[in-house]
């Protein structure tokens, strides 16, 4: 077998059911498929977002306590997925049942489709902030290109795009700054601009902000999963490990903040595109298209994936993938016509609810898993995802205590463990494989 799979079939069975080995990815080409996410503009923006709030000195403290927890977490996820080959969809049916696991997919293909519609606007708005034009064209324009982009899988070629990308994006990043630095000169005291003191304190509530991208533990899932057992060590340390968060939070939050600090940009997606492209001027639209192609292709790789795998489960629709990828710019499109920032933002706040508490339970049960102590039944876990998930909810939108509010991802997770170990009967089982088969006759059906 090559490297990866190529594109010489329309639907690679690693991108469906369990992943066999002859299936899996070389370690430098998943690695490169998954940087993609290293070079979403979001991380400038989250970085100032969280600055604005707490200050530079406590979002630094946030930033690092995220990236341990993420490395931590994403390390037992990311080692399961590999030497399991389930996807989200696959893991969810043995923790929620088959009726439950129709949620995760679901859940999974709208918020990366909303991810793709916020970084695919960030290069609308840099294409008419330089060139002009209707708004609606330059959406247009940035949802049909990303169709053959994505159209062939992640191991078609996607590696190779991001491999090829990536050294643009850190040359232009770094460009970036020192063109800030000679047109505004150096933003003297930056690292330590401090703001009032809220209800929390400010590295916690830095650290909130950075829970609100927990989604990113279930993309771990379905990009690991392509991994070889061989690698499991480099790509839970490196490729989806601290490595990768250090990276992406650090770097990229280092600039953000010095960003804030040189130009002054506002608190917004917004904001970042103009420090970029007032710093760079053409060079700098063409650091966010490249930037965004990176991240936008694991985005829309994800969102027409999971779409397929949820028309199946629930509908009984079998359409090829590339038909869904078609799906996913038009409705992508759609949402960037209407005020997404209205709404999107509070679906995004209820979804953020439902994904860590899905994470939790995931990770109770992968832990479960390698200590031989699997459920006995998958009974308890749709009513401790519905707990927490509700909880979390109620503690969002309540008006009376704006610390329970900023709190209702932690009081999320705690939740959805405890209710999960609790819910769940488990059972010892010496031998997975005669114990439960990987994956059952209608998993595998082809996508």
């Amino acid at each position: 077998m090559p490297d990866q799979l190529t594109d010489s079939v329309p639907e690679p069975r690693a991108e469906r059911d369990h992943v066999p080995d002859s299936g899996r990815m070389s370690r430098w080409s998943l690695t490169m498929a998954w940087w993609a996410m290293f070079s979403a503009m979001f991380w400038l923006y989250i970085a100032i977002a969280s600055a604005g709030a707490v200050g530079v000195p406590a979002t630094l403290v946030g930033m690092a306590a995220s990236v341990v927890t993420f490395g931590v977490v994403n390390l037992a996820l990311s080692r399961y997925a590999i030497h399991t080959g389930l996807s989200v969809e696959l893991l969810s049916r043995r923790m929620f049942g088959a009726v439950g696991s129709l949620l995760a997919p679901a859940l999974f293909a709208a918020t990366a489709l909303y991810y793709g519609v916020f970084e695919g606007s960030i290069v609308a708005v840099a294409l008419q902030e330089y060139f002009g034009g209707d708004i609606r064209l330059w959406y247009l324009l940035c949802t049909v290109y990303m169709i053959p982009v994505v159209i062939g899988g992640v191991a078609a070629w996607l590696d190779k795009l991001n491999g090829i990308l990536l050294p643009f994006y850190l040359a232009g990043m770094v460009a970036v700054v020192v063109a800030a630095t000679v047109q505004q000169g150096y933003p003297t005291g930056w690292l330590t601009a401090t703001v009032a003191s809220g209800p929390l304190p400010g590295w916690l509530t830095a650290y909130l902000v950075y829970m609100g991208v927990w989604v990113l533990m279930m993309y771990t899932i379905d990009y690991a999963r392509l991994g070889r057992s061989a690698d499991a060590g480099f790509h839970g340390t490196v490729t989806f490990g601290w490595v990768f968060y250090a990276v992406t939070f650090g770097f990229n939050g280092l600039i953000g903040l010095y960003l804030l600090g040189a130009r002054d940009i506002a608190g917004t997606e917004s904001g970042v595109v103009e420090a970029v492209v007032g710093s760079l001027g053409f060079a700098g639209v063409l650091l966010i298209i490249v930037s965004q192609t990176r991240i936008n292709s694991a985005n829309f790789h994800l969102a027409s994936t999971n779409l397929q795998v949820f028309a199946r489960r629930a509908l009984g629709l079998d359409i090829p993938r590339a038909v869904w990828v078609v799906v996913t710019a038009v409705l992508a499109y759609l949402l960037m016509l209407t005020d997404v920032l209205g709404y999107l933002l509070q679906a995004l706040a209820w979804q953020g609810v439902l994904i860590t508490a899905w994470v939790a339970i995931a990770l109770v049960y992968v832990l479960r898993d390698r200590c031989h102590l699997m459920p006995g039944t998958a009974s308890g876990g749709v009513p401790a995802w519905l707990i927490s998930s509700a909880a979390g909810i109620a503690l969002t939108v309540q008006k009376v205590s704006a610390t329970w509010a900023q709190l209702a991802p932690v009081v999320t997770v705690a939740l959805a463990a405890g209710s999960y170990a609790l819910l769940t009967p488990r059972a010892g089982v010496t031998d997975r494989r005669t114990a439960e088969p990987e994956s059952s006759p209608d998993e595998a059906q082809p996508v």
